[in-house]
């Protein structure tokens, strides 16, 4: 799916330095269509639209599954949500199957806050997320006239396609088209459920059920689309003012078994504090690393000389950046003993 989504992504991105267009989107001879995918008796479970605690992220693609792409999504989505505060409770990746989109969507509708998935709304037959996320949710599958205009307008086609009419019905039109047609509630207005977050951009993030955004898998399309989401979710947050999470290291040269019984007890007291103590050990480094996690930035910084003294270790900004000096040290008190 990803080698299709880069063809997607040259298609989708050329509007960043392409942002006018011969083409018009006034005089299309196609008119809007309805692909009923109303699952029988589906009953659609209803997502949390008001504020935003928890997330999660569905990476959508039989390349992510079979190695053949590395995901880079879920982890730039992580980073997105500690910074903003929000506590990401769960990742999954899953196959391109109707099924499996259906089941994990709702679930995760239900279950969190803020959803997102990536992966699979390219042209192609086998990229389905769109229609499944809409089986899932009872919804119809409805071309969005506006996102039709701005692909129209910001987008040009491949040099492969020199042939390319927009007003002439071809088997490149109707795959351009498919790219446009979203899962869409007549019930609701169509800007809550299409969202345009980059002037440049004809890709909207659309929105299903009230939480479930569903994304491109093109890493710089994903990235672009969800920093430009953030001022719509700001105003969303636990904390009104998007300030997230504080996260402060230490580096130790201690084993972890060997201070397992103190983080222990530190962790249930910073529990309270809603503070979480973590342990991360660095196979073949010198040093471990012992994090907190929390928005209590006073206490937390009130336990730093505490924690650097009972694993003798020391404040860091990044992780395993005293590696080096480690091995100064090491090597010589080795000269020092040799010398001796």
């Amino acid at each position: 799916m990803f080698s299709r989504l880069g063809q997607v992504s040259r298609h989708l991105s050329r509007s960043l330095a392409q942002i006018a267009s011969p083409a018009s989107a006034s005089g299309s001879r196609f008119q809007p269509i309805l692909t009923s995918s109303i699952m029988a008796g589906a009953t659609p479970v209803q997502g949390n639209n008001g504020k935003i605690h928890t997330a999660a992220c569905l990476i959508i693609g039989d390349e992510v599954l079979g190695g053949k792409t590395i995901d880079t999504n879920s982890a730039y989505f992580a980073k997105f949500c500690f910074n903003l505060g929000i506590n990401l409770r769960r990742i999954e990746v899953i196959a391109d199957d109707e099924d499996e989109i259906v089941e994990a969507a709702r679930r995760m509708s239900n279950n969190y806050d803020f959803v997102v998935t990536s992966g699979g709304i390219g042209p192609t037959h086998d990229d389905i997320t769109y229609q499944s996320i809409a089986k899932a949710f009872g919804l119809p599958i409805k071309l969005h006239e506006e996102t039709w205009a701005r692909m129209r307008r910001l987008s040009k086609p491949h040099k492969s396609q020199l042939d390319f009419d927009w007003d002439t019905p071809s088997p490149a039109l109707t795959a351009k088209r498919r790219m446009a047609e979203l899962p869409l509630d007549d019930s609701k207005p169509y800007s809550e459920q299409a969202v345009f977050v980059d002037e440049k951009l004809w890709v909207p993030i659309s929105i299903v059920n009230g939480n479930v955004h569903i994304l491109p898998g093109v890493p710089s399309l994903f990235e672009a689309l969800l920093e430009g989401l953030k001022p719509r979710l700001v105003p969303r947050l636990a904390d009104p003012n998007g300030k997230g999470s504080y996260r402060i290291l230490v580096s130790t040269p201690m084993a972890e078994s060997a201070i397992a019984g103190y983080l222990t007890e530190l962790a249930k007291r910073a529990e309270t504090k809603g503070v979480k103590i973590g342990s991360y050990p660095r196979w073949g480094k010198p040093r471990n690393t012992v994090t907190l996690v929390g928005r209590d930035v006073e206490y937390m910084e009130s336990l730093v000389p505490e924690v650097e003294k009972a694993v003798q270790g020391r404040r860091v900004q990044v992780e395993g950046e005293d590696d080096a000096l480690e091995e100064e040290e090491a090597n010589r008190e080795s000269g020092t003993l040799k010398s001796g």
